[in-house]
């Protein structure tokens, strides 16, 4: 008796074990990105869409010293205005920003990229700091949850990746020197540019083009061309 019960707990041991099904459940695939960039040696991919995106982590704020910089959109930095960096968002995407400390919270537009100090998810204007309260502590525990694009005061769920796509190739305040550098660069480079007045300046803008991928190849041509400051502008 004692070696049939051996026996069985042998085959508990060995074979039947051996008989069992094992489940491996597949890996996620790789998340495809509209793009990727690199900071200090490493890359970010910046998602194709914003849509169910919600973020839980720690938000720091940015001020004075980089009040009137270029960011990562285009645009000038403004402190007193609802902006704010992100490391993977489409630039142009609006997310509402929750304190969770204190349960205030705020819009901002995403137009930089940033913060890459880690632990951080989020780097904020000094007016949307001020609003979730946390100017004083600078960092506060945060939720994000990306609305979209704004049209109309509304906020609508649309592709990055599509859409009038245009490489800047420069900004003036003054009309003339604007207009002076797009006939030197249509002559120069044999490319179509146009002048656009937008947030208080005139844009010499070269395309359009109809997709991001399309717009970043564009991009890349014109900066081995010699024009290195170009980036991508959406409209």
């Amino acid at each position: 008796m004692r070696r049939l019960t051996a026996l069985l707990l042998l085959c508990l041991s060995f074979s039947c074990t051996q008989n069992r099904k094992v489940v491996v459940y597949p890996t996620k695939p790789k998340e495809e990105c509209s793009y990727t960039y690199r900071v200090k040696g490493k890359t970010y991919c910046v998602k194709k869409d914003h849509k169910g995106f919600v973020q839980v982590g720690i938000a720091s704020w940015y001020g004075p010293g980089f009040h009137g910089s270029r960011t990562a959109s285009g645009e000038i930095y403004n402190m007193y205005k609802l902006t704010a960096a992100h490391k993977t968002l489409p630039l142009g995407t609006y997310v509402k920003v929750i304190n969770l400390e204190n349960g205030k919270s705020v819009i901002v537009k995403i137009n930089d990229r940033g913060p890459f100090v880690k632990g951080r998810i989020i780097d904020l204007s000094y007016a949307a700091a001020k609003k979730l309260g946390m100017l004083k502590k600078g960092t506060a525990k945060v939720k994000i949850i990306a609305l979209g694009r704004r049209v109309n005061h509304h906020y609508s769920k649309v592709s990055y990746t599509t859409g009038k796509f245009y490489v800047q190739l420069g900004a003036f305040k003054n009309k003339f020197y604007a207009y002076k550098f797009r006939s030197q660069v249509e002559k120069k480079f044999k490319i179509k540019a146009s002048v656009f007045y937008l947030r208080g300046y005139y844009r010499v803008l070269a395309g359009p083009v109809k997709s991001l991928q399309r717009a970043e190849k564009f991009k890349d041509r014109l900066r081995k061309l010699g024009l290195r400051g170009s980036f991508i502008v959406r409209l």
